[in-house]
C-alpha cells in the first residue's frame, strides 16, 4: 500500500526534450528536470535523433531530479516511461551500443518500399489497427537492415536487436539489459497483431524482418526491472506511449470525452473501453494493458502540429514568437488558407506525400495564424470522422504545448460545436504516467480548475473550414495543379 509520503517518477521522452518528473500522492509535482534533445534532418524525408545523445539526456534528467529531491528520493516507489510511439532504433543486444540513429515517427524514408509492397489496407487495419504508412516502424527497420553496415554485421553475428525506441531506452536504464517491447510502442511498428498481442509472422515475412531481432512483447504494466540512480533502486513498472499516458492525466478515462493532445503532432482519441472498435479512416489503438485486460481508443492523427510551427519558423523566422501568437490569433480572422502537408497527411486523408504551400506574399503574422488554423481544421476533420462511428462526445479535453493558445482552443470549440476543457497543467504525459504507476488513485485532484471554452457561433470560421476542405480535396484529386 502507498503511504502519504509515496512518490512516483515519470520519465517522458518527447520530440524536444527528455523530462523526469516526480509526483506525490496528491498528484502534485515535487521535482522535475528536463534536458533538450536535437532533431536532425540529414536528407529530405529523414528525421532523426542521435541515439546515444538521447540516452544521455534521459540519464541526465534522472540524475538531476534525484539530486533535487535529496533524502526524499528514498520515497519513490516506482517509475514509468512514456515515449514517442513510432520511433525506432537498432542496437547491439549484448552491449547496448546504438547501431542506427533513433528514426523519428515523422520520418518517411520508407515511402518507396511501402508503395512497392502494395499492402491490403483493410487487412492491415483489421489486424494492426493502423493503415500502411512509412510513419510506422516496419519500413524504417527494413531500411536499416538494407542500408546500415553495422546493422547488417550485427545481424550476421546474432547481436542485433531492432524495435521501438522505448525498448532501447529500457535496455539502457535497467541493469539486467532486457530487450522488451511494450504493446503501445510495438503496435506502432505495423508488425504487431492487435488481437494476439504479439509480432505477426505474416507481416514480418512481408517486410523481411526476422523475428529473432525483435524484443519480446510484454504488457504496459509489467516488472521491467530496476533503475539504479545515484544510489537509489527504483522498479520500472510501466512503459507506454506519450499520447496514451496523456489521456490518464486527470484520472480514469471518461467515455463521453474525446481527448486532444497537441505537441509535435496532434492526436484526438475516443475511448472504447475494453472493446476493439474500428472506424474506416481512423486508427484503432491500444493505450494500456496489464496481464488481465487492455484498453483501446479510436484515434485520429495530425502529423503537422508543433512541427508545422517549427517548419514555418525555418521559412519565416520571428523573434518572440510565443509572445506574439496570442495577439495575432485574436486580431487576424482571415489569414491565407494553409495546406498543411508537414510530414504528410495522416487521418482521415492518408496521403504520405502532400506538398505544403505557403503564401509568400502574406505577412508572417497571417501565415502563423494560417498554420494554427490548419491544425484546428485537421483536428476537426478527425472529430467529424469519429462521429460517424461513435456517439458524439459531450466535450473535448485538450492538453499539450499548443493547447496553451486560447485562440486555438476557441476556434476548435466553435468549429466542433463542443465545449472544451483545458486543465491548468497542459503537459499531460508525465502526469498520466504517474497516475498509472500510482495504480489509479481514486483521489487525484486538480488543485486548480482549468478553463472551459464554450462554442460560439462563428460563421466566418465555418465558411473558411468549408473552403479549406474543398481546397484540400481539390489538391488530393489533382496534385499536379499545385506545381
Amino acid at each position: 500500500m502507498h503511504s502519504s509520503k509515496s512518490l512516483f517518477l515519470s520519465i517522458d521522452q518527447g520530440g524536444h526534450a527528455s523530462r523526469a518528473v516526480v509526483y506525490d500522492m496528491q498528484g502534485d509535482i515535487v521535482a522535475s528536470h528536463q534536458v533538450p534533445i536535437t532533431t536532425h534532418h540529414p536528407h529530405p524525408h529523414f528525421v532523426e535523433h542521435d541515439a546515444q545523445a538521447l540516452i544521455d539526456s534521459v540519464q541526465t534528467a534522472l540524475t538531476r531530479v534525484i539530486e533535487e529531491l535529496g533524502e526524499r528520493a528514498s520515497y519513490i516507489e516506482s517509475a514509468g516511461l512514456a515515449t514517442q510511439r513510432s520511433n525506432i532504433v537498432c542496437w547491439d543486444k549484448h552491449s547496448g551500443e546504438a547501431l542506427s540513429p533513433v528514426i523519428s515517427w515523422q520520418d518517411t524514408r520508407g515511402i518507396e518500399l511501402m508503395n512497392q509492397l502494395a499492402l491490403d489496407r483493410e487487412d492491415i487495419h483489421k489486424n494492426t489497427g493502423l493503415f500502411p504508412s512509412a510513419h510506422y516502424g516496419a519500413s524504417k527497420i527494413r531500411w536499416c537492415l538494407d542500408n546500415i553496415e553495422a546493422v547488417k554485421q550485427a545481424h550476421r553475428e546474432g547481436r542485433l536487436c531492432c524495435g521501438p525506441m522505448s525498448s532501447f531506452i529500457v535496455h539502457h536504464l535497467i541493469d539486467s539489459r532486457p530487450n522488451l517491447a511494450d504493446p503501445v510502442s510495438a503496435s506502432r511498428t505495423l508488425l504487431w497483431h492487435l488481437h494476439r498481442k504479439d509480432w505477426d509472422q505474416y507481416l514480418l515475412d512481408t517486410f523481411g524482418i526476422p523475428r529473432e531481432v525483435l524484443p519480446e512483447c510484454v504488457p504496459s504494466q509489467y516488472g521491467f526491472g530496476e533503475l539504479k540512480i545515484s544510489g537509489h533502486t527504483i522498479p520500472l513498472s510501466l512503459v507506454t506511449g506519450d499520447q496514451s499516458a496523456a489521456m490518464y492525466a486527470y484520472g480514469n478515462l471518461q467515455y463521453d470525452t474525446a481527448y486532444v493532445n497537441i505537441g509535435t503532432g496532434a492526436f484526438v482519441s475516443r475511448p472504447s473501453g475494453y472493446a476493439l472498435m474500428y472506424a474506416r479512416r481512423l486508427l484503432t489503438s491500444i493505450i494500456h494493458s496489464n496481464e488481465d485486460d487492455s484498453q483501446y481508443v479510436i484515434e485520429g492523427t495530425v502529423n503537422g502540429a508543433g512541427s508545422a510551427i517549427e517548419w514555418l519558423q525555418s521559412q519565416m523566422p520571428v523573434d518572440d514568437l510565443w509572445e506574439q501568437l496570442p495577439k495575432w490569433l485574436d486580431e487576424i480572422s482571415n489569414p491565407p488558407l494553409f495546406m498543411n502537408g508537414i510530414s504528410g497527411l495522416a487521418s482521415p486523408y492518408w496521403l504520405p506525400e502532400f506538398e505544403t504551400e505557403l503564401d509568400q506574399q502574406a505577412e508572417p503574422a497571417a501565415n502563423y495564424v494560417a498554420v494554427i488554423e490548419s491544425i484546428v481544421f485537421l483536428i476537426h476533420a478527425n472529430v467529424q470522422e469519429m462521429m460517424k462511428f461513435a456517439s458524439p462526445p459531450e466535450q473535448l479535453q485538450i492538453t499539450g504545448g499548443l493547447a496553451k493558445l486560447n485562440g486555438l482552443c476557441q476556434r476548435l470549440a466553435d468549429l466542433t460545436r463542443l465545449p472544451i476543457y483545458r486543465p491548468v497543467e497542459c503537459e499531460a504525459t508525465a502526469r498520466g504516467t504517474a497516475y498509472l504507476i500510482a495504480e489509479k488513485p481514486t483521489h487525484w485532484p486538480e488543485n486548480e480548475h482549468g478553463v472551459w471554452f464554450q462554442p460560439i457561433k462563428n460563421n466566418v470560421l465555418d465558411t473558411r473550414f468549408l473552403l479549406w476542405e474543398q481546397a484540400m480535396l481539390q489538391r488530393m484529386r489533382h496534385p499536379e495543379e499545385s506545381d
